[in-house]
């Protein structure tokens, strides 16, 4: 088994989008595969209770099943930080358990997949962070940049952040908008400083997908490094 940690710059990064691609192609070549959304804001509430659509791609993404509650133990309506949706539900966010149910599934799969919620930092209670649960899973991260002004500071902060827990980034993705066709202004000279920067492989660039692109098949391995993350 070989586990990643995919987080971002942002919230709204396309950190789904990654995932479920990385779930698909791996599925593809034959692997077994199984994604994670922990933690989750902006849920729905369904028959089956609070859902997220992001943690039902995953789901759908994954080759091996598992009950919604084990994939997103923490769903919350509203669409805020976290550590308030949950402190506004009296619940507590245990990072401890999160690591344990998902190092306790590592064995049934070729590649595994977490998503985090938001940014590297974003709290998720009084005292613990997102970088915390991280910490706990130990795997190599994914960082995904949002392609927009500011985003060589948010990236490197983001980069020295992760580097301080100690762990590996296998590799960074740079994202165009996926809700806008405009282009970032020096686009490319602000890519290249990143890959003067970061002390991590470039896995490559995602272009803007039209929302015809998004509900057919991607080609994901024509833009990114796949193999640089395969077993």
């Amino acid at each position: 088994m070989i586990g990643y940690f995919i987080t971002a710059t942002d919230t709204d990064a396309g950190k789904t989008f990654i995932s479920t691609q990385l779930l698909y192609y791996w599925h593809q070549c034959g692997h077994s595969t199984l994604g994670f959304k922990p933690i989750a804001s902006g849920c729905q509430q369904t028959l089956k209770g609070l859902q997220n659509d992001d943690a039902l791609k995953i789901m759908a993404a994954s080759n091996i099943t598992l009950p919604y509650s084990q994939i997103n133990p923490y769903a919350f309506e509203p669409a805020i930080a976290p550590h308030i949706a949950a402190q506004k539900t009296g619940i507590r966010i245990n990072i401890q358990e999160i690591a344990d149910n998902i190092l306790a599934q590592q064995h049934k799969a070729d590649y595994l997949l977490v998503e985090g919620v938001g940014g590297w930092l974003v709290p998720l209670n009084k005292e613990e962070t997102l970088a915390d649960l991280a910490h706990l899973l130990n795997f190599p991260i994914i960082l995904l940049v949002q392609l927009r002004l500011g985003c060589i500071n948010q990236a490197l902060l983001t980069a020295q952040a992760i580097e301080q827990k100690g762990l590996p980034i296998a590799g960074w993705i740079a994202n165009n908008s996926l809700s806008t066709a405009s282009p970032m202004s020096h686009k490319t000279e602000n890519i290249n400083s990143l890959k003067e920067r970061l002390n991590a492989p470039f896995l490559g660039e995602l272009p803007y997908f039209s929302e015809t692109e998004l509900n057919n098949n991607i080609t994901l391995e024509k833009f990114i490094n796949i193999k640089h993350l395969d077993i």
